[in-house]
């Protein structure tokens, strides 16, 4: 009877002293993240034995890593923001300028007024574009913009993107030629992405090319090709990049952002875009989704 007696007293204080362990690497671990900045590497360790507090710890270091990676990513995010901004103002500021001064002259040569007006027009068609595209870019950067995407057909929605740049594209002298092996071409796609990625496209074909447009298609993808302009050739592997752009003077105007967006949508459902340059023609292609794949 003593034996056993003693043995049980002996269990019940070793259960004792390691509930006190228990108790004490708890206070401590509770300590660490009561005291540590937010900003800190804090990695939790525990000199318990047993599964129980190692997965503890494990898992409260996963959840610390997490939240440490979205700190970064927010971080990031907001550097982003304010680098696009930065840029972007110089760009914002100069079709708004152009404008106020042309009202100006117009108050002196009330004579020239038709004249004055259209320019101020184009102006302020400048400042609509870029801010457009600033506030899309910004979304993109800021929100997950969920696109829904479902079997799009090809060739409505280039359509209207045609349409809605007649006057620029006549004006231009370009004629698109479009050459589909099929009508009914679908695609994985948001019938909306693909229309704002349609007009990116041509958009920077007519500020950026040297004359001519041609969109093909085929299976699951799509390829704009254009004549480049004489002088700085575009380098392919940064043509997706923000802000870039192949003449440092940006004469052709632009925020560098319309190709950006045209890789971003294209990520979002599903697909890429990638640019080559053939001999003197510009030529980037639309690879979609498989969606069977």
């Amino acid at each position: 009877m003593l034996p056993a007696l003693i043995l049980a007293l002996a269990a019940l204080g070793i259960a004792l002293l390691r509930l006190c362990s228990y108790r004490a690497q708890m206070l401590e671990m509770a300590r660490a993240l009561e005291e540590t900045p937010l900003q800190s590497n804090l990695r939790l360790t525990v000199g318990m034995s047993g599964a129980a507090p190692r997965r503890l710890c494990r898992t409260v270091n996963h959840r610390l890593e997490e939240a440490r990676q979205l700190r970064l990513e927010t971080q990031r995010r907001d550097q982003e923001l304010k680098y696009t901004m930065a840029c972007i103002s110089h760009d914002i500021r100069t079709p708004l300028a152009g404008a106020m001064g042309y009202l100006q002259l117009l108050e002196g040569e009330p004579e020239r007024q038709r004249e004055y007006l259209g320019i101020v027009q184009k102006r302020l068609k400048e400042l609509e574009g870029l801010l457009d595209e600033l506030f899309l870019y910004t979304r993109l950067l800021s929100e997950p913009l969920p696109l829904e995407c479902q079997e799009t057909a090809v060739l409505p929605p280039l359509w209207d993107a045609l349409a809605e740049f007649y006057p620029q594209l006549e004006a231009a002298g370009v004629e698109p030629e479009l050459r589909f092996d099929r009508e009914d071409r679908r695609v994985w796609a948001s019938a909306e992405a693909l229309g704002r990625v349609y007009r990116n496209l041509i958009a920077n074909a007519l500020r950026h090319g040297g004359g001519g447009l041609a969109v093909s298609g085929g299976d699951g993808e799509i390829l704009f090709s254009n004549a480049l302009r004489p002088g700085p050739r575009p380098d392919p592997d940064h043509l997706f990049d923000r802000f870039y752009q192949s003449s440092p003077a940006r004469e052709t105007g632009g925020a560098g952002l319309g190709l950006s967006i045209v890789r971003e949508l294209m990520e979002r459902m599903g697909g890429q875009a990638s640019a080559r340059i053939t001999g003197d023609t510009l030529e980037i292609k639309l690879s979609f989704h498989a969606r069977n794949a």
